[in-house]
């Protein structure tokens, strides 16, 4: 814990120290912020809904520009070499990186709380509801770290880092969309395609099950285990390297 929280800070200071962080976080803000006014005043109703549901679709091209720099921009420093001599594990630094991704996108999310409290101030907003969004929100983020660290951690290009990034959050938010679903199905209607492509992949399903209330056991499984999953491919990966 003590390695984690080493590299863990290292990669906080240098989150802080760019520009491109601040700016990426606001503009995200921005995005989520004017998405929800629009949608608040158009239907009248005090609820977060409409928030955490265009949020999936914001964080594609958000995460991967978190992570792109990640590993790649240690490759291509050449520091990654200088980060394995030091008496840490790989799952340790992996681990460290991580967690202050997480620690950083957790405040860009505690930046929307001022709508929460404008719907207080407002009315009766349903709290619960919304703290079950704000928990899928986390998870959802969560896992879009886990993979946005694992693929930038096989290039040296933070553009290509990026690319692969969106593509497959695309991916797996797209999967699980409706209308996405309802046209993959009439491809082959006696497969069902588009139905078992999103029941088996998708992340939306499971984060809109956290948006409507349900925190179940096989929903939070799947985020755990996809983000650990990555994790575990990045430090294996930072293993070969060592060795």
């Amino acid at each position: 814990m003590a390695g984690s929280l080493l590299v863990a800070r290292r990669e906080v200071r240098a989150y802080f120290d760019s520009p491109i962080a601040y700016i990426t976080a606001a503009v995200f803000l921005v995005l989520a912020g004017t998405s929800f006014m629009n949608s608040f005043f158009l239907a009248g109703v005090i609820d977060m809904r409409p928030f955490f549901d265009t949020l999936p679709f914001l964080l594609i091209p958000f995460v991967p520009a978190l992570t792109m720099r990640s590993w790649s921009e240690e490759h291509a420093q050449g520091t990654v070499e200088l980060l394995l001599t030091l008496p840490l594990q790989p799952l340790q630094i992996v681990v460290g990186k991580y967690g202050a991704a997480l620690f950083y996108y957790a405040l860009i999310l505690t930046g929307s709380l001022p709508i929460v409290a404008m719907l207080v101030w407002l009315g009766e907003p349903d709290l619960g509801l919304i703290f079950c969004g704000y928990l899928g929100a986390f998870l959802l983020g969560a896992l879009f770290l886990a993979f946005g660290q694992f693929l930038s951690s096989l290039t040296h290009n933070q553009i290509v880092a990026f690319a692969l990034a969106a593509l497959l959050a695309s991916i797996l938010v797209f999967s699980g969309d409706p209308r996405v679903v309802e046209v993959v199905d009439g491809l082959a209607p006696l497969w069902q395609p588009g139905t078992a492509i999103s029941d088996s992949i998708s992340c939306l399903p499971h984060y809109e099950a956290f948006v409507s209330g349900l925190i179940g056991v096989d929903h939070l499984l799947y985020f755990l285990l996809m983000s650990g999953f990555f994790l575990w491919l990045t430090q294996v990966g930072l293993r070969r390297i060592q060795y």
